[in-house]
């Protein structure tokens, strides 16, 4: 990896200075607005303790929800504050300004090592629309800059892109240098067999992501509702299964090239509805009844999986292999889980690809049994697509 990250600075350049870090708090909150999942601030912790350690006043801004750039108490950041301060162990000032002159008063009244965070960034119209002079008033927060939220490093906004015209140093925190080393290693120097494993409802969601790694694996498994699209392609009947018409001749393509590199499912779990699990049982993937549809890969397949895995020493997961939320149709999913846990065990790199797979295997107990969940659902699609991150590209490069 090129790009520079907080290592790279000198101590000269963290201590007494004002780090603006871009972190990724876009966190679920239960019903009393409380936060219902601390997974990502927790993976901003490293970051922020090694710029405490060294001295830095550190200024967190992120974004949380869609609040339509305009301030909604629904999407307050204030929540997140006291659940840091207990991760840290030290206090966190919440400021409820985003930008300007009182959040501006309140970065130059840090102390070393102090942390404050601001509200949500969104609550500013022109943070999305990577507005000039919203970039320039982030700018005026810090004295260097730290991205850190490699969730948002696919989206060019003020707070993300726009603030590096006006602030350096600009670099990478230690989550986004482990984001982009786990994924960057996998695509540019993998231990073979490499294999990819993508599911989820629709093909027209991977077409960009599939294209871009048939080159580079051994070998692709799919798995969810996508499988259907290819099913219909090679004229079998799909019932009542999720099936993108205009996406049936392309998937056909697919097949025609990948050849021995793309495996569809054997098998596949059918009901007649998500909501009748009771009526759920396995066919082969030739004989889905008329008046059901694929809602999991089947037990043969999931066997089949589980063997692939076994025998690869590099897996990149994204997408589920069926309706996961829903039992029995989280079967696929679970296999496909505990395969790459053990894997793991046994010296093969795993990579989850954030979204419903790392939703999966948190579920399933089974995330810190994996190599690297990726915080990042579309960005590490994205990635994995070739396509260049704005909020990387625009960092300081060694």
């Amino acid at each position: 990896m090129n790009t520079r990250t907080i290592k790279d600075l000198t101590p000269a350049e963290v201590r007494g200075k004002r780090a603006l870090v871009r972190v990724d708090f876009n966190v679920p909150l239960d019903e009393a607005g409380g936060v219902a999942d601390d997974t990502r601030v927790r993976a901003a912790v490293p970051t922020i303790q090694a710029l405490i350690k060294g001295g830095a006043r550190v200024v967190l801004c992120s974004h949380l929800g869609r609040p339509k750039g305009k301030p909604d108490p629904k999407y307050t950041l204030a929540p997140v504050a006291p659940v840091l301060a207990k991760l840290l162990g030290a206090a966190v000032t919440f400021v409820p300004h985003v930008v300007g002159a009182e959040a501006e008063a309140a970065t130059r009244a840090l102390k070393d090592g102090e942390v404050c965070l601001l509200e949500n960034t969104r609550f500013e119209a022109g943070e999305e629309k990577n507005d000039a002079a919203l970039a320039k008033s982030f700018a005026a927060l810090g004295d260097f800059y730290v991205n850190d939220a490699f969730g948002a490093a696919h989206r060019a906004h003020a707070s993300t892109e726009g603030v590096t015209k006006h602030l350096r140093p600009a670099v990478a925190g230690l989550l986004m240098q482990k984001e982009l080393d786990y994924l960057g290693g996998a695509l540019d120097k993998p231990k073979r067999p490499f294999i990819a494993i993508l599911g989820g409802s629709k093909i027209s969601g991977k077409i960009d992501v599939i294209e871009a790694l048939l080159p580079k694996v051994d070998g692709i498994l799919i798995g969810g509702a996508m499988a259907c699209t290819f099913y219909k392609a090679q004229g079998f009947e799909t019932g009542k299964s999720l099936v993108e018409p205009d996406r049936v001749e392309m998937a056909a393509d697919l097949i025609e090239r990948a050849a021995f590199r793309l495996t569809l499912p054997h098998d596949a779990v059918v009901a007649p509805a998500i909501a009748e699990g009771n009526k759920a049982h396995a066919v082969k993937r030739d004989e889905i009844p008329t008046d059901e549809a694929m809602l999991d890969i089947g037990p043969e397949s999931a066997a089949s999986y589980a063997r692939a895995i076994a025998s690869a020493k590099t897996i990149i997961w994204n997408g589920p292999m069926g309706v996961f939320e829903t039992k029995p149709f989280d079967a696929g999913t679970l296999a496909v889980a505990k395969a790459m846990a053990e894997a793991t065990g046994k010296g093969a790199t795993t990579i989850i690809g954030g979204g419903d797979s790392a939703a999966a295997v948190e579920e399933a107990g089974l995330a810190s049994k994996m190599s690297h969940v990726s915080t990042g659902g579309g960005a590490s699609l994205e990635f994995l697509e070739g396509k260049v991150l704005p909020g990387v590209a625009a960092l300081d490069t060694r």
